[in-house]
């Protein structure tokens, strides 16, 4: 499956130089409210240790890319434009915003660790600003715009709750799937706003917005990225939001460094694997003052203080933690470990955890599923049935008596 991931917040947040650093694209900074004006999407990646080493082959990836030890993977990944209250309702450019937001697998809700924009989205000195509020504002308007949805469906939902074989997680899920919803997550958010067992037609407004909070919770997996971590009073407001948002996960990144090193080490400057906590430089005599001046930066404040720069770091979060993803290696031969052309472990697929070898076999084409017989294990060289359960970093061969067309 292609995982889309969406980067929400305030305008000036650094959600487009985050974009910019995952994807090596060139979205338009500035200091200016509401610089990105259309949704942008690029392809990041995922990291995870390759299974190569295990097995001692040398790889010949063709879905993906190998590094040092390290699969990247392609997500996907969207920077969309800042929000301002009243989003829910059309203002500024909340539609796009929230409809793109919602075709989402994940969101990483950037926020503007050191304060330095105002409640208006401008620019101001660090420490001026609150981080909190900003990251509370920003969920406001998308609960709103889901009780929103919501409320719109109410009649639909009533009458196909009724209907035989359906009851309200079926015809909540079914109203709201536009936006991803699906039936687990209702279920989860009925238990939750403990609305599990009260009739539909007798829900009162409070009842449904606080349904609607958990709804927007479970069907979104959410990521809050504390961004530009160098700059001053970002460690202690880093802090109060941690203590504050305890039932999210709130990861530190510099954006900024991230992009410099993903750049220096594009142009051949420096040997730098994303993700890691350290980089070499290359050609010293080939930088300029400024470049001297900014890896020296990164070096102290960013990689000193935080080890990384955790652009990386949260995108693995996103993907292999909120989304629960387990890297899965398809192979023709399980004794080579290659494709029908002899690449070796050429392809990894991201598999949602709960996946079966018959998932497996529908994700890599339709015909495998039709005369699936069962997969080999290349570890073990067991036979494993259609329904066994994938494990991360599972190597097999799926064994089909169709031929793929």
């Amino acid at each position: 499956m292609q995982i889309r991931i969406g980067l929400i917040g305030k305008t000036n947040a650094g959600k487009t130089t985050l974009f910019n650093s995952m994807t090596l694209l060139h979205g338009e900074v500035s200091n200016y409210p509401f610089t990105t004006k259309v949704q942008e999407t690029g392809m990041a990646s995922a990291v995870t240790l390759c299974v190569h080493k295990e097995f001692g082959v040398q790889d010949a990836p063709r879905n993906s890319k190998c590094d040092d030890g390290w699969r990247f993977v392609p997500v996907e990944v969207t920077d969309l434009p800042g929000l301002i209250k009243g989003a829910w309702m059309g203002k500024g450019l909340g539609n796009q915003f929230l409809s793109v937001a919602a075709q989402s697998d994940a969101l990483l809700h950037v926020v503007d660790a050191s304060g330095s924009v105002d409640k208006d989205g401008k620019i101001s000195d660090p420490g001026t600003g609150d981080p909190m509020a900003d990251f509370e504002d920003v969920e406001l308007e998308l609960v709103l715009w889901y009780t929103k949805l919501f409320t719109q469906s109410v009649p639909k939902i009533s009458k196909l709750s009724k209907t035989p074989g359906h009851g309200v997680p079926s015809a909540v899920a079914e109203a709201m799937q536009g936006i991803g919803v699906k039936k687990e997550h209702v279920i989860t958010a009925l238990n939750e706003s403990m609305l599990g067992e009260k009739p539909f037609d007798s829900w009162t407004d409070k009842e449904i917005r606080n349904f609607c909070w958990s709804l927007r919770e479970v069907s979104k997996p959410t990521l809050v990225i504390a961004n530009k971590m160098d700059l001053p009073f970002a460690a202690e407001n880093f802090q109060k939001l941690r203590e504050s948002l305890k039932g999210l996960i709130v990861v530190p990144t510099s954006g900024e460094a991230e992009l410099t090193l993903r750049r220096a080490e594009s142009r051949g400057l420096i040997r730098y694997v994303p993700g890691e906590e350290r980089f070499e430089i290359l050609e010293p005599q080939n930088l300029n003052d400024a470049q001297r001046s900014a890896l020296a930066y990164i070096r102290r404040k960013v990689f000193g203080e935080y080890l990384r720069t955790g652009v990386q770091f949260a995108l693995n979060i996103a993907v292999f933690k909120l989304l629960k993803m387990n890297a899965i290696y398809p192979v023709a031969d399980v004794e080579k470990l290659t494709d029908k052309d002899g690449r070796v472990l050429p392809d990894i697929y991201l598999m949602q955890n709960g996946s079966t070898v018959e998932d497996l076999a529908g994700t890599i084409h339709s015909d495998l599923v039709k005369g699936l017989v069962y997969a080999v294990d290349a570890r073990s060289g067991l036979h494993l049935p259609t329904n066994y359960v994938l494990r991360d970093r599972d190597v097999l061969s799926i064994v089909s008596t169709a031929k793929r067309s």
